[in-house]
């Protein structure tokens, strides 16, 4: 399983806890109005926006929230607003590689806010360009295991143009070139199966192992920088081993 699969299926356990805190809900609002401008306000001709809604139901976003998004996102109405998606590089403790995008309404207010996390926490922030070339940008599906046949959807998802298709525990993981991303889970959906994640992922072209509490110090940096509103994800070139997930699942 990569580190990207590993967090997360960690991060599906913790959701409850987020969707409490109510952090969730203002990603799921950034999301939403991300897909909402680049494709449309209608779910039905725009299916990252269907997605993203889908998501945003599954962890119980209120109606009312989401269409503020989608009008949002849109330029619709009075509250409409620009966000701009905007990825920044940096390096956390013991030298792990780190790729962080955004989005946001106020570049200064998030370039401040990942500055603090970092210094706070044993990182520092990279120049554009210098951490990039270590990873690869993949388009990244995640189907629903249960009820789904793995040959099935390994049979179709290589039809399309999918790279790689993993059995994960309770998802199927689709690994797709950048550009053939919507081409792929537009081709599953239609097969009958039911995706939880639609995402471009950076993944490290090689990854770093360091011993469990170090290891530990840098998902912490990664899990400040997450708990940002404006953060979408952050991937970096961690070895998550299975003694690192237990561990982290533990916390």
């Amino acid at each position: 399983m990569s580190g990207h699969s590993k967090w997360s299926t960690i991060k599906r356990k913790k959701g409850a806890e987020d969707a409490k805190r109510g952090k969730i809900f203002t990603r799921m609002a950034r999301e939403i109005m991300m897909a909402a401008r680049e494709g449309g306000p209608d779910p039905e001709s725009n299916s990252a926006l269907r997605l993203a809604i889908d998501k945003a139901k599954g962890v119980n976003m209120p109606k009312d929230n989401i269409e503020r998004a989608i009008h949002r996102g849109a330029g619709i109405g009075e509250d409409a607003v620009q966000m701009e998606e905007i990825v920044y590089e940096g390096y956390g403790p013991h030298g792990v590689a780190l790729v962080i995008n955004v989005v946001t309404d106020n570049k200064n207010r998030t370039l401040a806010d990942l500055k603090y996390v970092f210094n706070r926490n044993g990182g520092n922030m990279a120049s554009a360009g210098s951490v990039t070339w270590q990873f690869d940008q993949k388009g990244y599906i995640a189907i629903k295991a249960a009820g789904a046949d793995f040959e099935e959807a390994f049979m179709v998802a290589a039809e399309v143009g999918a790279d790689d298709v993993q059995e994960e525990g309770e998802i199927f993981a689709v690994y797709t070139p950048r550009e053939d991303l919507a081409r792929v889970a537009a081709a599953l959906t239609e097969a009958g199966f039911e995706l939880e994640e639609r995402e471009l992922i950076w993944m490290a072209q090689n990854e770093v192992a360091l011993e469990t509490q170090q290891a530990l110090q840098v998902m912490n940096l990664i899990e400040k920088l997450e708990d940002l509103d404006d953060v979408q994800s952050v991937a970096s070139n961690l070895d998550i081993t299975d003694e690192v997930a237990s561990a982290l699942e533990a916390a």
